[in-house]
């Protein structure tokens, strides 16, 4: 695990609210030069702590009015069992998000669909499929007043 210091952690929160900034603005930013700037984002690059950039898309300009999360409980807990299962979210383009998660199920999902007809279909089609897949309760997205994601 790489030590971060001050400055690191400044860099990080500046370009986890933008990625796009300029070198100059973020050395600006964090009170560096920016070739000292720069080498040092290149770092946190290399050790893999910053792994990517993404855009930050809206759902509804891309046709997604409907997110759900999804939880899903397996009747049987093997090793194979959650391979399986995981293979078949991965494949599952609704699918954004997958976590196996501790509690009463075994699993989390987050589903972005267009409306409730194509989530339905995800539903019963996709999850309802599945072999193991013993509950799955709907959870679903009525406003986010708090996103972080990117």
């Amino acid at each position: 695990m790489m030590e971060l210091d001050q400055i690191d952690r400044k860099i990080l929160r500046v370009l986890a609210t933008d990625g796009r900034i300029s070198n100059t603005g973020l050395a600006e930013q964090v009170g560096l030069s920016p070739s000292a700037c720069l080498r040092r984002v290149q770092e946190l690059e290399r050790r893999r702590v910053i792994s990517g950039y993404k855009a930050v898309i809206n759902p509804q300009a891309i046709g997604i009015g409907f997110i759900a999360y999804v939880a899903v409980g397996l009747s049987v807990h093997t090793r194979d069992a959650q391979a399986a299962f995981e293979q078949a979210m991965a494949a599952a383009p609704e699918v954004r998000e997958c976590h196996n998660i501790t509690g009463m199920v075994e699993y989390i999902l987050r589903v972005e669909v267009s409306d409730l007809t194509a989530y339905k279909h995800f539903h019963t089609e996709v999850l309802g499929t599945l072999p193991h897949v013993s509950a799955i309760t709907s959870y679903v997205v009525m406003a986010s007043p708090k996103d972080d994601r990117a």
